[in-house]
């Protein structure tokens, strides 16, 4: 038996695997080169269809491949044209299943976390920002992710951290405040307290200023304060969304309550958030403790016991412990308390 992570080093593409692969790609390439609202619908079916035909990795690979190329540039990219790509995933996560969503949000997330870091020009960031906030608005992913980032902006706090707090709160901040209340009210509340730090650093006050009021109208659900606010896009989409998705509830269930921190960690303990894709390898899965305990149990009982236990065929630690632990109670109430330690 080879592990999943080990096969996927040793896996060298064959050149019919490739042609293959890229024939799908073309395939895909040339639907999302198609998408528009009025003909979401076709091409989401015919997207289904494929997945029904390949595998699902193959799929989920290219399927994300040819949205971060359409939708990942350095010109900030025209906000209905990711909300379309993005109610595409979300129809498909919902449909096909939500591995599909995940895969998407992991590339999206690493990348938005790798161009972050390497303080790049041009509006990467934003694109992939507003993909994560329309991943959101279209019920793939909770809101704790959003609070996770907002965080992470707010902790940084330069210019850029700003501009990035903004445009999140702009395409998300009522639907936050609708979520947990609480929660946006904390972030506001350590914004502030940042801002007043950092006066004298920051030259361009007005940016600031500009932000903090931007906050205290979404605080104060003023939706007039918030310039260029308009939900009539999101909700139109919304509404065709569930015309879309098969299944009659509103995706709640499906929705990803995944953190920042997990789907950056996922190559090192899994991914839970997807069923059978966590593994033994994970550091919170620690067996030694298990085998430690097992061992001590063992040692109390006498060897006559341990022979008996060898002769009913008690073939592993934990069997020979449980049959010890039955054959040395004194009643019922005392084997129950052995069995839970």
């Amino acid at each position: 038996y080879v592990p999943p992570q080990v096969r996927k080093a040793q896996e060298t593409p064959d050149d019919k695997k490739r042609e293959e692969l890229g024939r799908l790609k073309k395939m895909v390439n040339g639907l999302i080169n198609r998408l528009s609202e009025p003909n979401l619908p076709s091409i989401s079916g015919q997207i289904e269809d494929l997945y029904m035909a390949n595998s699902r990795k193959d799929m989920n690979e290219t399927l994300t491949d040819v949205l971060m190329n359409a939708c990942v540039t350095a010109v900030a990219m025209p906000a209905r044209l990711l909300m379309e790509h993005v109610l595409l995933v979300s129809v498909l996560h919902h449909n096909v299943g939500v591995e599909v969503g995940a895969h998407f949000l992991e590339a999206v997330v690493k990348k938005f976390d790798e161009v972050c870091r390497s303080d790049a020009e041009g509006k990467e960031c934003e694109n992939l920002l507003a993909l994560v906030a329309h991943l959101y608005n279209f019920h793939v992913v909770n809101s704790l992710l959003i609070f996770d980032i907002l965080r992470k902006l707010v902790s940084a706090f330069t210019e850029r951290e700003i501009e990035l707090i903004l445009f999140l709160l702009k395409n998300v901040g009522f639907s936050l405040r609708k979520d947990d209340a609480l929660a946006l009210k904390e972030v506001i509340t350590e914004a502030q307290k940042k801002a007043n730090a950092a006066e004298k650093k920051l030259q361009d006050q007005a940016r600031v200023r500009f932000m903090l009021e931007t906050m205290l109208a979404l605080r104060n659900n003023d939706m007039r304060k918030i310039p260029g606010y308009d939900p009539e896009p999101v909700e139109r989409l919304r509404k065709l969304q569930r015309t879309l998705v098969h299944s009659s509830g509103s995706g709640k269930e499906t929705q990803l309550r995944v953190s920042l921190e997990s789907l950056l960690t996922a190559d090192q303990v899994g991914r839970w958030w997807i069923v059978g894709s966590s593994w033994s390898g994970a550091p919170m899965i620690d067996d030694k403790t298990r085998q430690t305990q097992q061992k001590l149990q063992m040692g109390k009982v006498s060897s006559k016991i341990i022979e008996l236990a060898r002769k009913q065929r008690m073939n592993t630690d934990i069997r020979r412990s449980i049959f010890c632990v039955l054959m040395t109670s004194e009643d019922y109430l005392d084997a129950f308390e052995k069995l839970l330690k």
